[in-house]
Parts: C-alpha cells; sequence; structure tokens
C-alpha cells in the first residue's frame, strides 16, 4: 500500500470552524471536492452543537447524521420530528430541506456525512471488532474511532478517540476496534484528502 492510498487522520490535527450562527463549531475528518465551483463531493466531520438552531442548506446534497456524544437532538426536518436520542444510530435526511435541531439535554457530538446526490453513495455503520478494510472501486472507505480506539494488525500504529483511517485503490488493512468505530463506504468521484479545506470545500461559519 502507498501512503496516498493509505492515510492515517489524526483528530489532534483538525482545526475547529465556528458556525456562523454561533451555535457550535465542525471539525473536517476528510473530503473530496467537486468539480470547479461545485463544492464537495463528500465531507465527514464531527460537529460539536451547543445550542438549538437551523442548520445549513445544500442543494442537492444527502446527508448522514450520528450522535457519537450526549443526550440527543429533536432533529426537524421539512417540519417533521425526528428524535435523535440514541447513540451510534445512523440517521439520512437530505440536506436540501429546512431542517433544525432542539438538543435534549445538553450539547452532543454529531458524525455528519454529506455526499452529492447522483455522484457519490454513502453507507454509513458503527461496528465493533475485527474488521478488514477495503474501499470499492473508485472509491474511498474511512473509519472513525469513537471510543476506545482502534489499532491496525501487522504495525505500530494505534487509532485514539475520533482518530480515522482512510483507503482508497486496492489499499486494504485489518482494523481491530477496542470500542465502536464508525465505518463509512463511498462510492464514486473522489479520493478525499485528511482535514482542511481545499478550493471549494465548507468554509468557517456555514453551520451545522
Amino acid at each position: 500500500m502507498t501512503s496516498e492510498a493509505f492515510r492515517i487522520l489524526r483528530a489532534a490535527g483538525r482545526a475547529p470552524a465556528p458556525w456562523k450562527n454561533g451555535g457550535g463549531v465542525t471539525r473536517e475528518i476528510a473530503a473530496a471536492p467537486g468539480p470547479a465551483g461545485d463544492g464537495f463531493d463528500w465531507r465527514v466531520s464531527l460537529a460539536d452543537v451547543t445550542e438549538d438552531g437551523p442548520f445549513s442548506a445544500f442543494p442537492g446534497v444527502d446527508r448522514t447524521l450520528t450522535v457519537v456524544e450526549g443526550a440527543g437532538m429533536d432533529l426537524m426536518v421539512d417540519g417533521e420530528h425526528h428524535i435523535v436520542d440514541e447513540p451510534y444510530w445512523p440517521h439520512d435526511f437530505p440536506g436540501d430541506v429546512a431542517t433544525g435541531g432542539r438538543l435534549l439535554a445538553g450539547p452532543v457530538v454529531n458524525l455528519n456525512v454529506m455526499h452529492r446526490r447522483g455522484r457519490v453513495r454513502a453507507e454509513v455503520a458503527v461496528v465493533r471488532g475485527t474488521l478488514r478494510l477495503a474501499a470499492p472501486e473508485g472509491g474511498t472507505v474511512l473509519a472513525v474511532a469513537l471510543e476506545d480506539g482502534a489499532a491496525i494488525d501487522g504495525t505500530d500504529t494505534g487509532l485514539g478517540r475520533y482518530d480515522a483511517v482512510s483507503l482508497h485503490g486496492r489499499a486494504s488493512c485489518v482494523l481491530r476496534t477496542y470500542g465502536y468505530a464508525a465505518l463509512i463506504t463511498l462510492s464514486g468521484h473522489g479520493h478525499g484528502h485528511g482535514h482542511g479545506h481545499r478550493p471549494g470545500a465548507r468554509t468557517a461559519g456555514d453551520g451545522a
């Protein structure tokens, strides 16, 4: 495997981007830019939500939200209430309809996966145990440690909480988790990069 096909993305290196409504901050884990002027093809991030408020609209984007810390949210999507109070349970919704969140009992941390409808397909699962990771053809797979970290077999590499491993191309590895991990499979265009904004990616102040 090559360094470009297999990457460790450390939580410690992610810069927080504050929302313009002041309701929280986002830390990008990885993203793949779309065609020029068309934003991202997909984006994976962690959001610290500290206040009730609206979510930003993302035309043509589908989203998956997973609460990884806190009591949860009342998620209002296009006028319908969705009580998201079970940790590690992914919830899908369109990113281009009116959406807002009300905290049930204090701040939460959400894992957010966004992908461009019609160009990328995303699958999010929360798993534990021993996993063989391999990217789909033309796509990317990420694993994000949600609890007590993980280790990559055959190496000295360990993952702490919220560290991630990203693979594309022919790269593969065996991951042993010490708790739950989010497994994100992205089929379609773009290999993605680690934390840090690229041209067209969402910048600070764009909200949830």
